[in-house]
């Protein structure tokens, strides 16, 4: 496997280019300055009403309706949210593009599942920071950078390949490290990671371990500490040193407890309902589901929302981490 560092990559291949970032969420602000400071054309696109376009003159950037946006640049990076795309594609971005122009993303949801199909003429590459955008931004600024995943998906030119580098390196990816992939392998990973492990698969393990705790007679705020608050103990272990550096970093009983257990809980069964996830993502049945949840006003979403609020660990959580001065309260 190769990585790409700043060396492979050339920022003179953006000079002469303006990038219109859709978008001022979490990734929007963090491509934007970004791509600034390392010396990129950057202008903003945003909907006419959006509460957002103060900030982006205050951070010093230039902010334009959206087709606005689309029309005056050379790269588009589409930044919105995934289920909002294909509306703002089809209105604002179709329309104002011109044979040279290239659309980016930083996730391959909407051009893998075929709700945005670009013109043949049109190159479509990928950055996609492996983090949330408020870490892509910090880490910039303190002269590091968040790895990066790209890939290509049109390149009438041949040289798309190069641009996408150089965007990475905009936003500080080379600095870490950053590796090729296709729009497909992205988007089917990184639904299944959100859903078995990083979100779903652990939010139910630490809610359903509080629970055992609690009905089991242990205080709510004993069993909160014990499956909630120190798994980022854990996380970061595994962050700096992976599974066995964790394991190298807490106690034999911890160690010898975790790993003769551990199967008992993960077992063939789990891994099995994993794979019909994984099989669902692959054949666009999840796609379907949230793409017709949206348009049917996201009733089920809303719901579950509700149900996840109401949690006897979040009411408890609450309460304990209001007493932990140290946390961010934003």
């Amino acid at each position: 496997m190769k990585l790409f560092y700043d060396n492979d990559a050339d920022l003179n291949v953006l000079k002469d280019k303006t990038v219109a970032v859709l978008g001022y969420g979490s990734q929007g602000h963090a491509h934007a300055l970004n791509l600034h400071e390392s010396g990129v054309s950057v202008i903003v696109g945003l909907r006419s009403d959006s509460s957002t376009r103060d900030k982006v003159k205050k951070d010093g950037l230039n902010v334009y309706d959206t087709a606005d946006a689309v029309s005056k640049a050379d790269i588009v990076m589409v930044l919105l949210p995934d289920e909002k795309q294909k509306d703002v594609y089809e209105k604002d971005i179709l329309p104002n593009l011109q044979p040279g122009n290239i659309l980016a993303f930083a996730h391959g949801f909407n051009i893998h599942f075929n709700q945005i199909a670009p013109p043949r003429e049109i190159g479509v590459f990928m950055v996609a920071p492996k983090g949330p955008g408020h870490l892509v931004r910090r880490v910039y600024t303190q002269g590091a950078g968040v790895p990066c995943l790209f890939a290509i998906h049109q390149d009438p030119d041949g040289n798309l390949r190069d641009v996408a580098l150089a965007y990475a390196k905009g936003v500080g990816g080379t600095r870490a490290g950053v590796i090729e992939t296709t729009f497909e392998e992205e988007t089917e990973s990184d639904l299944f990671g959100e859903q078995a492990v990083l979100c779903g698969g652990a939010t139910e393990l630490v809610n359903t371990g509080f629970e055992v705790l609690v009905n089991a007679g242990y205080k709510p705020e004993i069993a909160y500490f014990e499956c909630l608050h120190e798994l980022k103990l854990i996380v970061d272990l595994m962050y700096e040193g992976g599974i066995a550096g964790m394991y190298h970093s807490v106690s034999d009983t911890a160690e010898y407890g975790g790993m003769t257990s551990g199967p008992k809980v993960i077992n063939a069964d789990t891994r099995k309902r994993m794979e019909e996830i994984l099989e669902n993502i692959q054949n666009g049945s999840f796609a379907r589901e949230w793409i017709l949840e949206n348009k049917a006003g996201r009733a089920s979403h809303e719901a579950l929302r509700r149900k996840h609020s109401r949690l006897p660990i979040e009411k408890i959580g609450g309460e304990l981490r209001n007493m932990m001065s140290w946390i961010k309260k934003d």
